[in-house]
């Protein structure tokens, strides 16, 4: 095998791995969940699975609707997680550590900016 065959071969294994351990952001078009968003929005941050993800959102809500929107407009499938996994269940706190994601989940709106559309 080639060596840059080897590298993305590597390359695409530590994303698919990323992408399991990735948490999805309710307010992202592609993991839009209305419910979830809105809380999202008003508490800085999110529970997943009872695990709190802190998160500043810098955009009002319509703003995350509207990109939905347009994304559900243009085509895109929606991959969102049920209502019930972002509810706090007895095990997770506002105190529980979380971590962002990558992409847009983790830099996109930590501090303050939007990655999406």
């Amino acid at each position: 095998m080639k060596k840059s065959t080897k590298i993305s071969l590597t390359v695409v294994a530590a994303m698919g791995m990323a992408a399991c351990n990735r948490r999805p952001d309710p307010c992202e078009a592609a993991t839009y969940n209305d419910q979830a968003c809105r809380e999202a929005i008003q508490q800085g941050g999110y529970y997943y699975h009872g695990a709190w993800v802190p998160m500043m959102y810098s955009r009002p809500y319509p703003y995350y609707y509207d990109s939905y929107s347009r994304y559900v407009g243009r085509g895109g499938t929606v991959h969102a997680a049920p209502s019930e996994a972002y509810s706090r269940s007895s095990g997770g706190s506002h105190g529980s550590v979380g971590r962002g994601g990558f992409g847009s989940t983790g830099g996109g709106h930590a501090f303050g900016g939007h990655g999406g559309s």
